[in-house]
């Protein structure tokens, strides 16, 4: 007889299940004691939870363009909004079209509203425009282009202070096109079809007084950027080749801007940065297009030629000057970084804001509420109340099914249902998941899933103690067609699962998260927990010897006792009557 092969196992062969358990058991305090570090010791609750807050945004034509407002602009502005949201960390957030012309945002508790409401609406129009003169934000008797007027041209190129500090052309190191306020990595700009202005640009550098309407000079000389109600209409109405009026974001300077040289489609990326090398702080890091890093690098050249104020590049952020920084230097490349007396918070908002386009609307808030979760809170109490219900008609059927194997269903049950609650509870920091009404539904709908799992395995098991093996080898053999069946299983759920998350949006994909995540870890628990757990019960008394109240007593089975090999008794004779 052949001598077995080395290497290979039995059928019998019990493996090393206590690596398994030790394996998910260290997974479980990990993942528990993260959970108490971070603080996050219960998942976000989604709006209808927690409440949260509710922005109605309506929608306005843009100067020029009375029949702007369709659904195809209406349904990219939801698009462009949702992103915004989901940028600030917001997830479960809804974003949907109310009407012909607004848009309804409800936004979960535990966001910063006000930020939320202060960049959902915000069309974030940029432009690089000219200046052709500044002066201080108050009214002022008759428009100046004298630089001692100049409250933005400090030499550090930070937002207007009002100090009226004159740039020094030799505070400019070298490499640094713009004083402070804009530099040049040199870095290569992303390829992009260019689009042609309406008009050919003003060459930048030649305006002046003389060449302003005198209706703009007038409106320049009585604007007070020192009230936001003329701050915010400032420029309201002109279009990218007007020459207009504009204020600095704090009103503490206004300025005569020339057309638009360079358009912020323009801009490919934008980001938050932190300066560690020139300690400037927080900045904003801009990228163009081809066509925007053509333009970008003509302006300059000619603005460097110029003398303050005519030498400095305004950017231009719905209406409102962000910073006005001089050039002295052509800044080539298509990189650019916007410096300022930014900190953390104001940068990423910019970047946020810049990084996923302009509205193609201009909106204003008409209604702001606080949704209240009470509904939510009763909805999810009788959901709640209907999951125990299930939960305890499932352990009253394994107990009367299966009695002692009961143990191990219920001991699964319960390391999946921590699993499942610590990774929701890291994930509402991690990826803003926050728990909703569908998506507590699909929690509870995984029970089924997992149960159906160890009634599988439990199965196979019994089906191989009727052949007459004993239950050790029976646990073994059991395992890889139980295997097939509980990876089918869950493939299709998953598969199920993930379809769902794709086509579908709002509410429903949280049903679909948690469903997707629920049917993996129910294949993690299976393969580490329950069929580690049921070799090493195998090794019990209890279990070995069927036990009657084990679940696998050979008699309820219907066990027959295996034949033995000998020789057939023989068939009694006939006897004659």
């Amino acid at each position: 007889m052949a001598a077995p092969k080395k290497g290979r196992r039995s059928p019998g062969a019990q493996g090393h299940p206590g690596r398994a358990l030790a394996g998910i058991l260290v997974a479980l305090v990990a993942l528990t004691g993260a959970m108490f570090v971070s603080g996050d010791t219960t998942p976000r609750l989604g709006i209808d939870l927690a409440g949260g807050t509710s922005i109605t945004l309506t929608a306005h034509n843009p100067p020029g363009q009375p029949n702007a407002i369709n659904p195809t602009n209406m349904n990219t502005a939801v698009n462009i909004i949702n992103r915004r949201v989901n940028g600030l960390g917001v997830t479960e957030s809804e974003v949907q079209t109310q009407g012909s012309d607004n848009i309804v945002v409800n936004i979960p508790k535990g966001t910063n509203s006000d930020q939320a409401a202060k960049q959902v609406g915000t069309t974030a129009r940029l432009y690089f425009r000219t200046v052709v003169t500044e002066a201080a934000g108050a009214p002022t008797p008759s428009p100046s282009s004298s630089p001692s007027t100049s409250p933005s041209g400090k030499a550090t190129g930070k937002p207007s202070s009002g100090k009226g500090t004159t740039p020094s052309p030799s505070a400019t190191t070298q490499g640094r096109a713009v004083t402070d306020a804009l530099k040049n990595p040199g870095a290569g700009g992303k390829p992009a079809t260019p689009s042609a202005p309406a008009t050919p640009p003003t060459t930048p550098g030649t305006s002046s007084l003389a060449s302003v309407p005198p209706a703009v000079q007038k409106q320049f000389a009585e604007l007070d950027c020192t009230k936001p109600a003329q701050r915010s209409q400032a420029g309201a109405n002109a279009t990218a080749t007007d020459t207009t009026v504009g204020c600095s974001q704090d009103g503490k300077a206004k300025y005569i801007l020339g057309p638009s040289q360079v358009d912020g489609k323009d801009v490919t990326s934008a980001k938050a940065v932190f300066d560690t090398q020139q300690g400037s702080g927080w900045t904003v890091s801009l990228g163009f297009n081809s066509h925007g890093a053509n333009r970008f690098t003509d302006v300059t050249s000619q603005l460097a030629k110029q003398q303050p104020p005519n030498n400095q590049f305004a950017i231009v952020l719905d209406n409102q000057v962000v910073s006005s920084p001089s050039v002295s230097q052509p800044i080539t490349g298509g990189q650019a970084e916007i410096y300022g007396s930014f900190t953390q918070q104001s940068a990423e908002d910019l970047a946020n804001v810049l990084s996923y386009g302009a509205l193609p609307l201009s909106f204003s808030i008409s209604d702001r509420t606080t949704v209240s979760p009470q509904l939510g809170g009763e909805q999810l109490q009788g959901g709640l109340i209907a999951g125990a219900v299930g939960l305890a008609l499932v352990v009253l059927y394994l107990l009367a099914y299966y009695r002692g194997l009961s143990f191990v269903a219920v001991v699964s049950l319960i390391v999946s249902a921590v699993l499942t609650y610590t990774i929701m509870a890291l994930l509402g920091r991690a990826i803003g998941f926050a728990l909703n009404l569908p998506a507590v539904c699909g929690a509870i709908v995984a029970i089924g899933i997992t149960a159906d799992s160890f009634i599988v395995y439990f199965e196979r098991i019994r089906d191989e103690l009727r052949h007459g093996r004993s239950l050790a080898p029976s646990v073994q053999r059991a395992w890889p067609r139980a295997r097939r069946t509980i990876l089918v299983s869950d493939f299709v759920s998953f598969l199920a699962a993930a379809v769902l998350f794709i086509v579908s949006v709002g509410k429903v994909q949280g049903f679909a998260f948690t469903l997707g995540l629920t049917t993996l870890l129910d294949v993690v628990v299976v393969y580490l927990f329950t069929k580690p757990l049921m070799t090493l019960l195998a090794r019990r008394k209890f279990y070995a010897q069927g036990h009657p109240w084990s679940g696998l007593n050979p008699k309820s089975l219907g066990v027959q006792a295996p034949l033995r090999r000998g020789r057939r008794p023989a068939r009694p004779e006939a006897k004659e009557a």
